[in-house]
């Protein structure tokens, strides 16, 4: 990486994968628990979603995430109406990867102190994303926690998670990569621009290292900072399910989160991935890079680039994919292909392959 260039861990980020090995061990052997029972589960710990099989032909996908430091920027803006949005899309397009129709979520907020206009507004939000993503909110929990929560400013501290489930009905199939062969096209996605990683990075680099403030409005950029880094995550329910539901060819969805390009590694099999052609970068991310000097193969493994979500399709049926993205509005681009041989992530365009949880030159 470039001298002095800024990285996740530097910005407050430790890599988790040795401390949670000890809290697995443990989690793992709740499984044993439902086998061969109603709710046992169909996959192992760590894709998008774990899959519990009912009965009946029926099996329910469940999965949980928050928002993360993101809440930092709507405090920061005084804003807390899209927020909500954020903490759906982080479930619902995690849920899509493994087949499932999304339909509820419930909600859990920490407050520092509970405010009757910041908790509307996360509920505004949190309205606007179960509308787009076709889901009811049931249920939820409020906790007010003045003794842990804390936030920029006193009394401000806000945490927001939810917890999702959805259903691959029968007839219907555990999205796992079956079927998947050298050849199969990638289709990338564009994101609605930073999403919910990497924002502990990105104010690091924007904020602490460069001067700027959430009211800054740096020429490649439409409006201000703030307003680009608290623009909601995309929710890709409507156009995923119509893929699910109508092309066979669809072998898998991956939801470009944190680990970048990586997150296609997750998927199962011995193939490797090749990024050929991808569209601009959005202006937000070269802001990033270039005000922390974030090396390359750090910003791609942080942040999404511009791709919120990947289809692995045949050949034959990636236009088909491509019409359904045009007829959501969404943008969307074949951007490589699924290689045979060593499982690794290659980007030409500059120049990375990324193996486990790291991109390096190639």
């Amino acid at each position: 990486m470039n001298d002095g260039g800024l990285t996740y861990e530097e910005s407050g980020v430790a890599d988790t994968a040795s401390a949670i090995d000890g809290l697995l061990g443990w989690v793992n052997r709740t499984l044993s628990f439902r086998k061969g029972r109603t709710g046992d589960n169909c996959l192992e710990i760590g894709y998008y979603a774990n899959v519990l099989d009912l009965g009946h032909g029926v099996a329910l996908a469940i999965s949980t995430d928050g928002v993360g430091t993101k809440i930092l920027i709507a405090e920061m803006m005084g804003r807390y109406d899209t927020i909500g949005i954020d903490c759906v899309a982080m479930n619902v397009n995690d849920l899509i990867c493994v087949g499932a129709e999304p339909v509820a979520m419930l909600d859990y907020l920490a407050v520092e102190k509970a405010d009757p206009a910041v908790l509307e507004a996360i509920g505004k939000g949190l309205y606007a994303g179960a509308a787009e993503a076709n889901i009811s909110i049931p249920g939820g929990e409020l906790a007010q926690l003045g003794a842990m929560i804390r936030g920029l400013a006193p009394g401000k501290g806000v945490d927001l998670a939810g917890t999702c489930i959805g259903l691959v009905m029968r007839g219907g199939r555990i999205l796992m990569g079956q079927g998947m062969e050298p050849g199969d096209r990638i289709v990338g996605v564009a994101s609605s621009g930073i999403h919910s990683n990497g924002l502990t990075l990105a104010r690091e680099a924007l904020f602490e290292r460069q001067g700027l403030t959430v009211n800054s409005r740096p020429g490649a950029l439409a409006g201000s900072l703030g307003e680009e880094l608290l623009t909601p995550t995309r929710i890709y329910v409507r156009p995923a399910l119509e893929m699910i539901r109508n092309i066979p060819g669809l072998r898998a969805l991956a939801h470009i989160t944190s680990d970048g390009f990586l997150n296609l590694l997750r998927i199962p099999g011995d193939y490797g991935y090749q990024i050929e052609s991808l569209p601009p970068t959005p202006p937000i991310f070269s802001l990033i890079q270039e005000a922390g000097e974030v090396a390359p193969e750090e910003m791609y493994r942080v942040f999404n680039m511009g791709i919120g979500l990947c289809a692995v399709v045949a050949a034959s049926e990636a236009e088909d994919v491509l019409r359904i993205c045009r007829d959501h509005q969404l943008p969307a681009w074949l951007i490589g292909r699924v290689t045979d041989g060593a499982r690794e992530v290659v980007i030409h365009e500059v120049d990375l392959r990324g193996r486990g949880d790291r991109f390096e030159r190639s």
